[in-house]
């Protein structure tokens, strides 16, 4: 019996960025010399909200290819699910090996005192570390 090992998530990140006309979205940051392939997010969020649990609905996004050193746009976000946990779960391709990994933003911590810039995608927005 094989083990199945799953590859180090390298130079790939998730950022939430907040547009010139208020609204916030979520983009998929590739910073490889190669493209990603096949690449399917999955996005939730969890939490709770005066002792009341909350759970948004999953949606999954299949981006095709990301281009060596680009973004990709996963999904526009509301502010009303920051006090939540917002879960990226991206897996993808390179070549024939799969990388998986859960990028998530904890309640909170997409707010203005935690903007940066973000060469990338040249505006400000909370980068996921």
């Amino acid at each position: 019996m094989r083990n199945i090992t799953i590859p180090e998530v390298k130079n790939v990140t998730v950022a939430v960025i907040r547009e010139n006309d208020g609204t916030w979205k979520v983009y998929l940051i590739n910073n490889n010399d190669v493209e990603l392939q096949n690449t399917l997010v999955s996005s939730t969020g969890y939490g709770e909200k005066e002792g009341e649990k909350q759970k948004t609905s999953t949606l999954r996004h299949f981006l095709e290819t990301v281009p060596p050193k680009s973004t990709a746009l996963i999904e526009p976000i509301d502010e009303k699910v920051f006090h939540l946990n917002n879960e990226y779960w991206v897996s993808y391709y390179i070549g024939r090996e799969i990388y998986d990994k859960k990028f998530v933003f904890v309640p909170e911590t997409i707010c203005e005192e935690n903007l940066i810039f973000i060469k990338e995608l040249e505006k400000e927005g909370v980068l996921h570390s």
